[in-house]
């Protein structure tokens, strides 16, 4: 019959090599080593791959800031040149505005002259428009600081207050940028006057 006893006596024991087996099959395999490779791969190309997004982005943030810088800079590099022609232009204007009114029996000279600077101006507008300055004539609109400039008010009942009247020259823009502001005559109400008239004699010390 065989003995289960070693050579000292002792029996096997059974439990000892059962729980060295279950620390070696809690180990780490291959398998599960490469497993963890994978996942650090893996991480380490999303990570790559977020930074190349962000990269990206900024390549096509920075392209588009030097177009509309480029743009802005073609745009507005005759700003001073536009400005020479707006003076140009308002004077051209204000030697139609002083040519005696016109008349049917006015001489040829003066009807030849007047019609003469007025396709003059025509065409000279045609062509500041043509490059990107345009001018406006607000009359009729609400006063707006931002593009008018105004120099007086004149009381009236017809139109609502801060309403321009008159525009002595008009507002010029280039390629949508204010170049110079209009300068206007606003309405004013009677009503308005008279109350400010009313304070201001109150206000005013009597002897």
């Amino acid at each position: 019959m065989t003995s289960n006893t070693d050579q000292t006596g002792h029996q096997p024991n059974a439990k000892a090599d059962a729980c060295q087996d279950g620390e070696t099959s809690a180990m780490d395999t291959p398998s599960d080593k490469l497993g963890l490779q994978v996942e650090a791969l893996q991480a380490e190309l999303d990570e790559m791959q977020n930074r190349w997004m962000r990269s990206e982005a900024e390549i096509v943030n920075v392209r588009a800031r030097a177009k509309r810088d480029v743009d802005e800079a073609r745009q507005f590099a005759v700003q001073k040149f536009a400005n020479d022609m707006i003076d140009a232009a308002e004077n051209l204007r204000r030697g139609l505005n002083n040519l005696p009114a016109a008349t049917p029996d006015e001489p040829k000279s003066i009807s030849g002259l007047r019609s003469g600077l007025m396709e003059v101006e025509r065409s000279f507008l045609g062509l500041l428009e043509r490059n990107g300055v345009k001018s406006e004539n607000p009359i009729g609109s609400m006063f707006s600081p931002d593009f008018h400039q105004a120099i007086a008010e004149r009381e009236t009942n017809d139109h609502s207050a801060g309403t321009v009247l008159q525009t002595l020259t008009p507002s010029w823009n280039l390629n949508g940028r204010l170049l110079r502001p209009a300068i206007v005559i606003v309405a004013k109400s009677a009503s308005q006057a008279s109350a400010e008239k009313i304070y201001s004699d109150a206000a005013t010390p009597t002897d």
